[in-house]
């Protein structure tokens, strides 16, 4: 058993109630911890009780923290509210005391806080006026003006002293270029007579062309000057800089008469008059600054003021609302139990505690009442599971039969189809469940009316489908449902037997060949050489009518010819040999065939795409050299039956590739294509679309393929090819010969033909 304080939680008060127990249970007292927390840390950190200096980004940060914990408390708390008022405005018990009480923690938590945000606003506004006032302002600009004019005394010494040096170094340029040791002299000369300590000439590039020999650690303490600090000095005025950080005053002037050339020289001032002025201009630049952001200032300690006096005040409704809480927590404690069960959880339990008076009593009565429609759910839902197995199991029974079930309802409706089903009908489950079956399969249309209108449980008969061009034969069987309504179902069943039939037919017709070879075989060589007896006995002595004569015992010879071949034919079909399984290169065997047709059929255009190296399978080269003969001739004929008018040229193409553990030949031609209808009947013996055809040639393909455990497909040529009208043949065996599935075509045969 749960008990609805940890299923719901003690904080539910309406529809909703667990999230409000993750809000409030959870988050409301680690905000209102934080809240405070954050509150503190401010305070301290404005005051300088931390190491953390209180500047603008420290401030800021500060500021968004608690602004992000009001944030968060008064979507607690607003969430709280909200929840009150639902309670209020559907009259549940406890609502109206919930609400006065948090209204009154509410005032009590707010009043104060406000008078303390507007108290310390009030207080920093005058504070602030004091440190900006006339009197502050006056006394900071005179110590910056003490300061600069400290800095231009020196400044204007050493302007005066470089611009000396420089017009002095300007006339001793014949000295530089002829002599540099006595100039580095003269220089060091002109330094130390004007007090200088340190002097240099250097290039634009900050390069020391000369400097002074004065020797002395100020020789290496003389900072350069900045890089680009050359672009804007002349000849005519000096450039002149305070170094605070080397206490330094520095000037730079460019030499006349110079190539490139720049006098950069400086002088130490007081090291303490040089920090009071850094110190200075920081205090004026800080002043200046605080008095450019004093609304800034304001505002932020405002808003500082402000999220800390929220984030106290909205700590202390936060607090009031929980104390509501635990107040009405024996009514909010059914509700929410009453929550749980209308979300379907029956184990829930209301804790009954004996101090709670009448509704301790309430909640024993909705512990049994949960207790019962526990008891009645489970009855029901082991019936339901009872009836889910037994569906899963016919299910997996259907999905996993050979045969196509198909489920049609009393208005004729399919509502079940398994895999099989869909592989036959080219349809599937999604696009048929629902929809009449005379839509979806007309083709049972005949048998299904039958079983509807007549009286017998079993109705059975065989039909023809057409799906994605390959036409098979399948038994059908409509069997009624066992239901005593006036309404049931049917149930269809489908067994493809196209290769059944295909065997009997095959077996038949071998067995016709045979007694063909064997009646008509005989007396042929008998009749042929009495034609040619004649031709020869009676050629010269007859005179009259000798051309006739002629004609006729050359018909008879090539009329015996003929039945000849169609002998030799049917014995082969009847026969077909045995084939010799031998490591073979596929590749090499249908280039062979494909020469020997392009010599064949020179009109026509006869390309062939193998796999670069050997594709290496167990066949009988032989009898595939033949079936891929075949398959060409076929092609070549179907070309030359196109008008001249239709093509320009006869393209074959064949191709070979390895599919799986398959061999593949595909061959594709332009010709006039392949019927629409009874396509599959053309691998049938004796059946031709050809006027002067046997109708053996795809039938003894279709045994070489069968004898190598593979099949022959016969389709449309794909789009975009060659014009998009012809034929495809596909020849596909098993790259690795395997003895019992070459073995099981005469093995069907011979059921077929028992059959």
């Amino acid at each position: 058993m749960t008990s609805v304080d940890e299923v719901a939680g003690s904080n539910i008060a309406a529809p909703g109630g667990a999230g409000l127990k993750l809000a409030s249970g959870i988050f409301g007292p680690l905000a209102v911890g934080l809240a405070l927390l954050s509150a503190a840390v401010t305070f301290l950190v404005l005051t300088g009780l931390t190491p953390i200096q209180p500047n603008h980004e420290v401030v800021v940060t500060v500021l968004l923290a608690n602004a992000a914990m009001v944030l968060i408390l008064l979507a607690i708390i607003v969430r709280e509210i909200v929840l009150i008022v639902q309670a209020l405005r559907h009259g549940r018990p406890g609502a109206r005391l919930h609400a006065r009480i948090v209204g009154l923690f509410s005032v009590i938590a707010a009043v104060p806080a406000i008078l303390v945000a507007v108290v310390a606003s009030i207080t920093l506004d005058r504070g602030l006026d004091t440190w900006f006032s006339s009197r502050t302002q006056t006394l900071i600009a005179n110590s910056l003006t003490v300061a600069q004019a400290y800095f231009r005394e020196h400044a204007a010494m050493i302007r005066n002293d470089i611009m000396a040096m420089a017009f002095d170094l300007g006339r001793a340029k014949p000295l530089f270029d002829q002599d540099r040791a006595r100039f580095r002299q003269f220089l060091t000369i002109q330094a130390a007579d004007r007090g200088l300590p340190n002097a240099i000439i250097i290039h634009s590039d900050l390069s020391v062309v000369e400097r002074t020999e004065r020797p002395g650690p100020t020789r290496n303490e003389m900072m350069p000057p900045a890089a680009g600090a050359l672009a804007d000095v002349s000849d005519s005025e000096p450039q002149i800089a305070l170094l605070t950080e080397a206490k330094t005053v520095a000037a730079v002037i460019k030499l006349r008469g110079y190539d490139d050339a720049y006098l950069y020289v400086s002088r130490p001032v007081d090291p303490r008059v040089a920090e009071q002025l850094e110190a200075t201009q920081a205090s004026v630049t800080e002043y200046a600054n605080l008095q450019e952001h004093r609304l800034g200032v304001q505002v932020a300690f405002a808003l500082m003021y402000t999220v800390i006096a929220l984030s106290v005040l909205l700590s202390g409704v936060w607090i009031g609302l929980n104390f509501a809480k635990s107040l009405v927590a024996p009514i909010r404690r059914l509700i929410g139990a009453a929550d749980q069960v209308s979300t379907g959880n029956l184990y829930v339990q209301v804790p009954v505690r004996p101090g709670e008076g009448d509704l301790a009593q309430l909640g024993e009565t909705f512990n049994k009442m949960t207790q019962e429609l526990r008891t009645q759910r489970d009855d029901l839902m082991r019936a339901h599971n009872l009836i889910d197995s037994r569906r899963r199991f016919t299910e997996a029974v259907l999905a996993g039969a050979s045969a196509g079930v198909i489920g049609v309802d009393a208005e004729g409706k399919i509502s079940i189809l398994n895999r099989s089903a869909e592989k036959l009908i080219g349809r599937t489950e999604a696009d048929a469940l629902g929809r009449p079956l005379a839509d979806i399969v007309p083709e049972l249309g005949a048998l299904f009316s039958e079983a509807r209108s007549g009286f017998q449980r079993l109705v059975q008969g065989q039909v023809m489908i057409n799906r994605g061009g390959r036409e098979r034969n399948l038994s059908v069987r409509v069997t009624t449902e066992q239901s005593a309504a006036a309404q049931h179902g049917f149930v269809i069943t489908l067994d493809d037997i196209t290769d059944l039939v295909t065997a009997q037919r095959t077996s038949a017709w071998a067995d016709i060949a045979r007694r063909i070879a064997h009646e008509i075989k005989n007396p042929l060589t008998p009749i042929q050489l009495s034609a040619e007896r004649l031709r020869r006995k009676y050629g010269s002595a007859i005179t009259d009518d000798k051309a006739v004569f002629e004609q006729c015992t050359d018909t008879i010879v090539r009329q015996v010819e003929d039945i000849k071949r169609m002998v030799d034919e049917f014995s082969k079909f009847a026969r077909m040999p045995k084939p010799v399984m031998t490591a073979e290169d596929v590749a090499d065997t249908v280039r062979q065939v494909v020469f020997l047709m392009r010599v064949g059929h020179s009109d026509l255009d006869i390309v062939v795409a193998t796999p670069e190296g050997p594709l290496m399978a167990e066949f009988d080269r032989r009898l595939i050299s033949q079936g891929l003969t075949n398959i060409i001739k076929n092609a070549a004929e179907a070309i030359a039956a196109v008008p001249p008018a239709e093509i320009d040229r006869g393209r074959i193409k064949v191709e070979v590739k390895r599919d799986g553990g398959d061999i593949v030949i595909d061959v594709f031609d332009n010709g006039i294509g392949l019927p629409k209808d009874n396509r599959n009947r053309l691998l049938e013996p004796y059946v031709t679309t050809r006027e002067k055809g046997t109708g053996l040639g795809l039938a003894i393909v279709g045994r070489i393929l069968e004898d190598h455990g593979g099949t022959i497909e016969l389709s449309d040529l794909p789009a975009g090819m060659f014009g998009g009208r012809g034929a495809w043949a596909r020849l596909r065996f098993a790259a690795a010969h395997v003895g019992d599935k070459a073995q099981s075509v005469p093995e069907v045969r011979k059921v077929a033909s028992e059959r």
